[in-house]
């Protein structure tokens, strides 16, 4: 599908496709956390389901279309890249700027929500060595289970939210969301073009190119909404939407490409460090939470585990470009 591109171009589509994506996915927050706000949605289900699904609208657009073109190991080197990316240095930053205030409780249900779909996701891609269109049938029908059960428990943890939920006042938002989706799905098609040729100039994997350029590209949207929460202190607004945002990577975003196109993974890396990186970053949220025998009352990110969960980033980082790279 993707032609040889001269370099300077495939760098000139990889920005224009970024650009494209950041620009619409915020007219698409914006659309829909109006609607939500609208029907009287508490805080951090805006967080999780509006903005930590709508934010994640690039990676779906951009691993469809890299499924659909063939390239799968881009597909899930976004969706699992972007979830090391989205605790390791959103939440990380988001901590450094403005230390988050989080219930315990809340923090471990989502933590254990996490690592479970993870281990479910990698489980099925291990035995397969790939994904098949079952397997992401699976993933998406626990998608659509998980869901309201991730909802449920959230209510469950107890205690008032965290700062004021503020929305964007946007006119006709279903026509906003609309024209926004069809821009996310252009600006993939020119980000995954860009991103496959920069791959070739550079004779590097493509699972490189979407664990790295593609998932932090793909990110900003979440990168953008945090800091500016953080900065506000809605603290649930932050967390929920790193959780609502892997929640979606791991399991639909995933499902789809496979049930777009099913693929095999040939880099053994997927497993022995990019799946346990995934796992122990999920782990990190509840131990950074974690306050004895206070589970429903408050506890502190401060900036000191802010700048760990940065730390372990640019140490994954480096062992991935010098494993990739060798």
């Amino acid at each position: 599908m993707y032609s040889d591109l001269p370099f300077l171009v495939s760098i000139a589509f990889i920005a224009l496709g970024l650009w494209g994506l950041a620009w619409s996915a915020n007219r698409f927050v914006d659309a829909s956390g109006a609607l939500a706000t609208n029907l009287g949605v508490p805080p951090f289900i805006i967080g999780m389901v509006v903005i930590g699904f709508g934010t994640s609208a690039p990676e779906l657009a951009v691993s469809a279309i890299s499924a659909a073109s063939g390239h799968s190991e881009i597909a899930l080197g976004n969706a699992w890249g972007s979830n090391i990316y989205n605790i390791a240095i959103i939440l990380g930053v988001a901590a450094i700027i403005n230390p988050i205030i989080v219930r315990p409780l809340s923090a471990i249900y989502s933590a254990a929500m996490l690592i479970a779909i993870s281990i479910v996701s990698g489980a099925l891609a291990w035995l397969g060595g790939g994904l098949s269109r079952l397997d992401a049938l699976i993933l998406l029908l626990l998608f659509a289970a998980l869901l309201p059960v991730s909802c449920w428990l959230e209510k469950q943890s107890g205690s008032e939210s965290n700062g004021e939920c503020k929305t964007v006042s946007v006119s006709y938002p279903w026509l906003v969301a609309l024209a926004s989706l069809v821009l996310l799905v252009g600006s993939s098609h020119i980000l995954v073009w860009g991103a496959v040729d920069l791959a070739r100039h550079f004779n590097v994997s493509e699972l490189l190119i979407g664990l790295t350029i593609v998932a932090a590209g793909t990110s900003l949207p979440e990168l953008a909404s945090a800091i500016a929460a953080a900065r506000k202190g809605q603290h649930d607004f932050v967390v929920g939407n790193i959780v609502g945002s892997n929640f979606f990577n791991a399991l639909a975003v995933v499902g789809l490409s496979g049930a777009i196109r099913p693929f095999d993974i040939t880099s053994i890396g997927v497993f022995t460090r990019d799946f346990p990186a995934m796992i122990i970053l999920s782990l990190s949220i509840a131990l950074f939470a974690y306050k004895r025998g206070a589970l429903r009352s408050q506890s502190t990110i401060g900036k000191l585990k802010g700048v760990l969960w940065v730390a372990s980033f640019l140490v994954y980082l480096a062992i991935l470009i010098c494993q990739e790279c060798v």
